[in-house]
């Protein structure tokens, strides 16, 4: 991209008020974001209304906000940034009501040309939760799909790990600028999913994790993907904003179901009433979307099959978050006797200790 094109493209960006569906007005309408600027102030404002003075002059720091982005675009050759319109950007977004003017990316697009499904999820999630989010990753990911996600705390970061544990990548598109990482403990993973994936922005580099920004990008997530997995989600979740949002642009939604008793189960329980369907394994996923990418086996992710008989403290726990009072209750053992037990079982993998004092059997235990 020449010059005055990035910088005709950060004036539209950057335009207080004007939004992404005036721009796209004026670009219908002009053809181009140099023409946009080189139009007749009144013309833009009948395009676009009064929000169009505000390209008349280049916004207050400006200058510093382009250095930025050339400084960041010449840092790496695995960087890039698309206009819409430009042949890299991805065609799933521009089947979507409202695409995003522009994209950074930094990694490896190639990832993009596989088919996509993404994992949303609960930032709080549960240790099952967070299990199975990285199993039917990896099972997405073995079978030849590429893992999209939003690199947030809890099912996002599962997802990303489980993909990238798997043969294939996982794509992260991202609230802040492609520079910056949310949550900062994210950093390494952020980082391997730039050496084996590929991480999307609409904002500049140097934009700071701002809470509006976290909704706006679900769109990108959903509309990249062809499928759209919801594995644990509250009934007031940004996940269910992906779904919806995925749902709205023709795209399938799915769902793990949970205990009735787990607050991160209710979202997914919600969207299975209203017509997602009900997952259980990687299988079914894949299934309902015609069969795995071309020249790939089919893989089913192993389900938590019933606790063997010989360990009888794991057939009391089940699978739903369960106190020690009423695990006693069960087993008729000591409090003493199920915390030496329970520590066992935790230290082996097998078990995980949740918040308020619950115990939890592992997925595929």
């Amino acid at each position: 991209m020449d010059p005055a094109e990035l910088d005709a493209w950060l004036r539209l960006l950057l335009a207080d008020g004007l939004g992404r569906g005036g721009v796209r007005r004026l670009l219908a309408a002009c053809g181009g974001p140099v023409q946009v600027l080189h139009a007749e102030p009144a013309l833009r404002q009948r395009i676009a209304g009064p929000a169009a003075a505000a390209l008349d002059a280049p916004p207050a720091g400006f200058d510093s906000r382009l250095a930025a982005t050339q400084a960041w675009l010449a840092g790496g050759p695995q960087r890039a940034m698309w206009a819409l319109g430009d042949p890299a950007f991805p065609e799933g977004l521009l089947q979507t009501a409202d695409p995003p003017l522009l994209l950074f990316a930094d990694g490896d697009p190639a990832w993009l040309q596989r088919p996509m499904l993404a994992i949303v999820g609960s930032r709080h999630a549960t240790a099952q939760g967070l299990d199975n989010a990285r199993a039917f990753a990896r099972s997405f990911s073995d079978a030849g799909w590429t893992v999209v996600s939003g690199l947030a705390a809890g099912i996002d970061g599962a997802a990303h790990e489980g993909a990238l544990g798997g043969n294939g990548g996982t794509v992260a598109v991202v609230g802040t600028g492609p520079d910056q990482v949310y949550p900062a403990r994210h950093r390494s993973l952020a980082q391997r999913v730039r050496e084996r994936g590929l991480i999307l922005s609409e904002y500049l580099p140097g934009t700071p994790p701002l809470a509006q920004n976290f909704p706006l990008r679900n769109r990108i997530i959903a509309g990249l993907s062809r499928g759209t997995l919801v594995v644990e989600a509250a009934l007031q979740s940004g996940s269910l904003i992906t779904a919806r949002l995925a749902s709205e642009g023709g795209r399938e939604v799915f769902a793990i179901p949970g205990s009735i008793h787990a607050p991160q189960s209710r979202g997914c329980h919600a969207l299975i009433r209203l017509g997602a369907k009900l997952v259980e394994t990687a299988q079914d996923v894949l299934e309902e979307l015609q069969g795995p990418a071309p020249g790939q086996q089919k893989l089913a992710l192993p389900t938590a099959d019933a606790a063997p008989a010989e360990e009888p403290l794991l057939a009391a726990l089940g699978h739903d978050p369960v106190t020690l009072d009423a695990l006693g209750a069960r087993t008729g053992w000591s409090a003493a006797e199920l915390n030496v037990r329970l520590l066992e079982l935790e230290l082996d993998g097998q078990v995980a200790r949740l918040p308020g004092g619950l115990f939890q059997r592992r997925a595929g235990v």
